[in-house]
């Protein structure tokens, strides 16, 4: 058909000088204008079966890529959303996870520290106990000590009064019984 369309319009167009007509642009030539027309709705029905339809396809699909790219962004803006949401509330989360783990150590120290007094003063007590009975045992034995001492000096004293030197063993035997049966009085601390 188009090899027709084009033989028509080298007919049309090859005309002979002498019947050429004017060079006037304006004025009306009813074949041309004829064969313009039937070139013209060939070629619009042409285009229109082939070319349009592609056209209007890819600009359909350009409209409906753009369409999608508009949800997507609202998809990704709404998830953007949640996502951010999502992540204060793990953030606060944190914070208050934070807070309850200080008040703990807080009171872990206080508890820790009260502890820590309350050893040092049981280790005071038993220190000061520890140095009580320490003091009466050393106590106990100036005692026996000085007993000891009352006893040779009571005998030595007795056997300087009889000037004559007495049994030590028997001596010292009577001696201990007599201290042992005087009361001894202690002052108690406490």
């Amino acid at each position: 058909m188009t090899t027709f369309v084009l033989a028509l319009l080298q007919q049309t167009t090859v005309v002979p000088e002498e019947s050429a007509p004017s060079a006037d642009l304006l004025s009306l030539h009813g074949g041309l204008m004829f064969w313009t027309l039937v070139v013209f709705v060939i070629l619009f029905a042409v285009l229109g079966r082939v070319v349009f339809p592609k056209i209007t396809a890819a600009v359909e699909a350009r409209e409906k890529a753009l369409e999608e790219a508009i949800e997507a962004a609202k998809r990704d803006r709404e998830e953007a959303a949640l996502a951010l949401a999502e992540q204060l509330r793990q953030i606060e989360t944190a914070r208050v996870e934070a807070q309850k783990i200080i008040v703990e150590g807080r009171q872990m120290g206080e508890k820790l520290r009260a502890q820590m007094i309350e050893e040092t003063h049981q280790q005071q007590q038993q220190m000061l106990e520890r140095a009580r009975r320490e003091i009466d045992q050393e106590k106990e034995r100036a005692i026996a000590a000085l007993r000891r001492e009352a006893i040779e000096l009571a005998i030595a004293g007795a056997s300087k009064v009889i000037e004559k030197n007495l049994d030590d063993q028997s001596n010292r035997k009577i001696v201990e019984s007599f201290l042992a049966s005087i009361p001894v009085t202690e002052n108690k601390r406490g």
